[in-house]
């Protein structure tokens, strides 16, 4: 038994050396293939579409290029905006509304000196010269009063005919019985009516610029008051336009009755006449207003009631005129 033990262990043993000198001696013909064929794969030049995506294979090598790359655009371009924050850009002067304004304002500003106060006489003198317009403009006549039209007391309002008129033509309407109808006519209104008046005013026809009521028939109107009111066509007791006299409304109307009244940042605003009206008629209507503005100053204004006057004509540059003419 131990024989037949013995004999199996030495036939393993003979068996496992034979595999093994089998082995080595197999192994030193690889070796010599091996160094017989690395020279000639390391002469090989190597395809970039082959070469697989790795650390160390060349799409590797570009692609981390190509992100060093991008990181150093990255970083010159932060330090070129650092550099732009840290330098102060050059700020453009805005121009002035006169350089904006065109060639023929620019020029004719050059006559007004915006330091001095000029009288009326030189005002009017130099209002001629400083006309911008090919049609005949109109003279407007701008007050700033120390008045704050949020109390009633301050609130401004009157209305007077200029002496020498508005240079407008002026269209009337009269909204009145029948029985006043020939005498507004005679008068020279040039829209008369009743209840055919009321029914253009339905259709929202305005043909006049002055619209003239007896105080009967107000109660009427009232439901027009968003049509007429917005375009200060609405007839009002305190502007004339609200009266039994309707033959002598009119024709005030006709000789250049005008109405004015403060703004929200207490000025006047009023039209006083056409530049070829000249210096003499431009002065007699300055003046009356002038006079009815200063009978209409309010008890409570103990300050000085007027800031600054100016005049000026339609596209032209104001002329600032003394505070004492008025």
């Amino acid at each position: 038994m131990a024989e037949a033990k013995k004999t199996a262990v030495k036939k393993a043993v003979t068996k496992k050396a034979t595999t093994t000198t089998k082995a080595v001696k197999a192994v030193k013909p690889v070796k010599e293939v091996v160094a017989a064929v690395v020279p000639a794969i390391e002469e090989t030049p190597v395809k970039k579409t082959v070469a697989k995506a790795g650390k160390r294979s060349v799409k590797g090598i570009e692609e981390a290029t190509a992100k060093v790359e991008k990181i150093e655009k990255q970083v010159h371009k932060t330090e070129a905006s650092d550099d732009a924050v840290t330098a102060p850009k050059a700020v453009k002067v805005a121009r002035t509304k006169l350089e904006r304004s065109g060639k023929k304002l620019r020029e004719v500003t050059k006559l007004v000196d915006k330091e001095k106060d000029y009288t009326l006489v030189e005002a009017l003198d130099l209002i001629a010269k400083t006309t911008t317009t090919k049609f005949d403009s109109t003279v407007e006549l701008h007050i700033n009063l120390s008045v704050d039209p949020k109390h009633a007391d301050q609130n401004i309002r009157d209305n007077l005919v200029l002496p020498n008129g508005t240079g407008r033509s002026i269209r009337v309407a009269v909204f009145a019985d029948t029985d006043l109808h020939a005498a507004a006519k005679k008068a020279g209104a040039d829209v008369v009516g009743a209840e055919d008046f009321l029914a253009q005013l339905d259709k929202e026809i305005i043909d006049f610029d002055i619209l003239i009521s007896t105080p009967g028939n107000m109660g009427k109107l009232g439901k027009y008051a968003r049509l007429l009111g917005p375009k200060g066509l609405m007839p009002n007791p305190k502007s004339g336009t609200v009266t039994v006299d309707v033959e002598k409304a009119v024709a005030q109307a006709k000789a250049g009755r005008v109405e004015y009244r403060v703004d929200t940042s207490g000025i006047v605003h009023l039209g006083v006449g056409k530049v070829s009206f000249g210096a003499e008629k431009l002065s007699e209507n300055v003046k009356a207003v002038f006079s009815s503005v200063k009978a209409a100053k309010p008890a409570s204004v103990k300050s000085s009631y007027v800031k600054v006057i100016h005049l000026s004509t339609t596209m032209g540059p104001s002329i600032r005129v003394a505070i004492n003419e008025l």
